[in-house]
């Protein structure tokens, strides 16, 4: 998986990410097109987990 594939339903993958990983803030996952790599390195830098570590539980989720 090389890209992240985020659809509509964000506000729920959002709140499922913060009920996993509880230190997550909404500000942590604001997720704008085209800069799916902020997103994934704030997410990294929060976790300690590899950027595709991090799109296998988005993708699972």
């Amino acid at each position: 998986m090389n890209n992240l594939s985020i659809k509509g339903s964000w506000n729920e993958t959002k709140g499922k990410l913060k009920q996993k990983y509880g230190q997550l803030t909404d500000d942590d996952l604001v997720f704008e097109e085209g800069k799916e790599d902020e997103l994934l390195g704030r997410l990294q830098k929060k976790t300690g987990k590899t950027k595709d570590e991090i799109r296998k539980v988005i993708a699972d989720l």
